[in-house]
């Protein structure tokens, strides 16, 4: 009767240890990949870094212009007179003190108030803009206006003839050019990094249309294609 079962219980554990076998060799089910949008809405926005805030940015240089502006302008009051430039590089570059009551470049003089409320206006504009800065390059040119406006409304508010009608400080003379100083040079270079971008077709909030219109037309090229690969398919066979 023993040798009988251990007969019938060889044979079971032999299909056992078969079937095993089998289970471990069969392909087993794949995990379920993840959804193609969220791998490919991420991967951008952590790559491209489009969607990381530029505030640091825009902050970081409009206080280095601040800064470099307020100090230049204070050493040259308190160091030089009127009527007497310091010739840098000959008649190429001159260092002459003077006072400014309009805008850039002496521009305006008799709407020092006007000019105060503009510079006001522009900060605001800014900083209500800088919540959806999202682009390298126009943080750099908001953050050159930004300093250049704090650096000139600093002397329309603090220096005589009294606060808001201030007159800027002015001492870097160009030849057959008007007066002005770092920050005026701060306003013009970022006002025209701005109108580059513009031009570029760079938003503030970093879309750029450009890449745009090329994504769109790469897939309006590959439509075509598409529909005629099974055609291609049959002429080949059929030849």
């Amino acid at each position: 009767m023993d040798t009988a079962h251990g007969q019938e219980a060889a044979p079971a554990a032999e299909d056992d240890r078969s079937s095993a076998a089998d289970q471990a060799h069969s392909p087993q089910p794949e995990a379920p990949a993840a959804p193609a949008e969220s791998a490919a809405g991420d991967v951008p926005s952590a790559a491209s870094g489009r969607r990381v805030r530029r505030i640091g940015v825009l902050i970081a240089v409009a206080t280095a212009i601040y800064a470099l502006d307020v100090a230049s302008k204070a050493i040259v009051a308190a160091t030089m007179h009127y009527g007497q430039p310091i010739n840098l590089l000959g008649p190429a570059l001159k260092l002459d003190y003077t006072r400014n009551p309009g805008a850039a470049f002496s521009i305006g003089a008799a709407y020092t108030i006007i000019f105060t409320a503009i510079a006001v206006g522009v900060i605001v504009v800014i900083l209500r803009l800088s919540r959806r800065l999202f682009s390298l390059p126009w943080a750099i040119a908001l953050g050159l206006l930004l300093g250049g406006a704090l650096g000139n409304l600093t002397d329309r508010l603090t220096r005589a003839p009294g606060i808001f009608r201030g007159w800027v400080v002015d001492f870097i003379e160009l030849p057959h050019w008007p007066i002005f100083n770092l920050a005026d040079s701060a306003i013009c270079v970022g006002g025209a990094l701005m109108v580059l971008l513009a031009f570029r077709g760079l938003h503030p909030d970093g879309t750029d249309e450009r890449a745009v219109q090329q994504t769109q037309a790469h897939k309006a090229g590959q439509a075509p294609q598409e529909r005629t690969e099974p055609g291609d398919e049959t002429d080949g066979t059929t030849a």
